[in-house]
């Protein structure tokens, strides 16, 4: 695909779909709010799907040797990450594998720390767990967000498993070398297990590098597990299939306690459908990248065009936006003017934590011209309110 594909995609053609996006609110209403594209699938993903189907192979799914090949080539290559095949284990999804993970690794009760604002599925899955959530929130300075490391160190006095997320949603933030390796010595420091939830890693944008947690020294890697995934860089979270890499004897053990149906929750076409993308799907990976870098340039443009009041910083990483809008002076949280007087249904900041309050997360995984409408629709309910 050509970037000129990627703009391709039409409302039209989209609202066929049937997924979460496009039935969770009436057709009038342009959704933006959850993190699935809008891009037709890469090609080497979709031809694995329909031959799949051609062979009538919908089974329960399998932990082939073949996926663990796919994922290591991809980490190396990609990351320069070395991890052996065999210590890649297959989840039907990234929270299932945490939630899992937390239930045979800490007591009821315990604290899982976190960097708020951060995805919403974290404080309920904590809970599923039977843990409490220990908020460490990032340092909100001039140049956009980042991590506070004495308020991290405070946290982990108090919290026995760090859920780290990175890149981080909602704010972009791509962690550097040194931020991973200092959350390494702490995390040695304090005896604290992190859990890296890596699944955006593919989509560190240009400019930034991805530092997967493991891959820092033998120190990170013997107190933590990184869960990661095709499904965001590839658009295929609804096929549901996930993995954790371990790659110290105390964490391969740990994963090993897994329940022993883990595998068969995942999707096999998921399964199918990942191994073509890590080990085809990298071209096309590489286009998407380059749209993803124009359209965070032109929607700070359009911000600063049509809704000044609204702060932006570019994301470092993913297809999320995460927009400061008290400076609209709006009597309701954003999302609900937006979507009620603008028919455009944005990420409710709230749900990612106190912090968020009168923020939105923007999906930009779209096209240019899609893009422009949910920036002119959010205009258009400004003006209305009366902001």
């Amino acid at each position: 695909m050509t970037q000129g594909a990627f703009d391709e995609v039409s409302l039209t053609e989209l609202h066929r779909r049937g997924s979460y996006k496009w039935r969770a609110f009436p057709d009038d209403i342009l959704p933006a709010f959850v993190a699935e594209m809008d891009f037709p699938l890469p090609p080497p993903v979709a031809a694995a799907i329909v031959d799949a189907i051609a062979l009538g192979d919908a089974g329960y799914a399998w932990p082939s040797q073949e996926l663990g090949d796919a994922v290591s080539g991809f980490l190396q290559a990609r990351f320069r990450w070395t991890v052996d095949p065999t210590d890649v284990t297959l989840l039907p999804d990234v929270m299932v594998g945490i939630t899992e993970v937390l239930r045979l690794a800490v007591n009821t009760s315990d604290g899982v720390v976190i960097n708020t604002p951060v995805y919403p599925p974290f404080f309920s899955h904590i809970v599923e767990a039977g843990c409490k959530v220990v908020e460490a929130p990032l340092a909100d300075g001039p140049d956009g967000y980042g991590l506070d490391f004495a308020t991290l160190e405070r946290a982990f006095s108090s919290g026995r498993v760090y859920l780290l997320c990175n890149p981080h949603n909602p704010t972009g933030r791509v962690f550097s070398r040194s931020d991973v390796e200092r959350i390494a010595e702490l995390a040695e420091l304090h005896d604290v297990l992190v859990l890296s939830d890596e699944i955006h890693g593919p989509l560190a944008l240009q400019g930034a590098v991805h530092i997967p947690f493991l891959s820092v020294g033998e120190h990170a890697a013997k107190r933590a597990v990184a869960f990661i995934s095709a499904s965001k860089a590839w658009n295929i979270p609804g096929l549901k299939c996930a993995q954790v890499v371990a790659t110290s004897d105390a964490m391969r053990a740990l994963v090993g306690r897994l329940p022993e149906g883990m595998g068969f929750r995942a999707g096999n076409l998921g399964v199918m459908a990942s191994i073509a993308a890590y080990r085809d799907g990298s071209p096309w990976l590489d286009e998407l990248l380059a749209v993803l870098d124009r359209n965070r340039q032109l929607l700070g443009d359009l911000l600063e065009e049509h809704l000044p009041a609204v702060r932006y910083t570019r994301p470092e990483g993913t297809y999320l936006a995460w927009l400061d809008c008290r400076g609209l002076g709006l009597k309701d949280e954003p999302v609900d003017v937006f979507r009620e007087r603008g028919r455009v249904a944005l990420g409710p900041g709230p749900k990612f934590g106190a912090h968020g309050t009168g923020h939105v997360r923007v999906t930009m995984g779209t096209s240019a011209g899609i893009l422009r409408t949910i920036v002119e629709r959010m205009r258009s309910a400004v003006a209305k309110a009366g902001a």
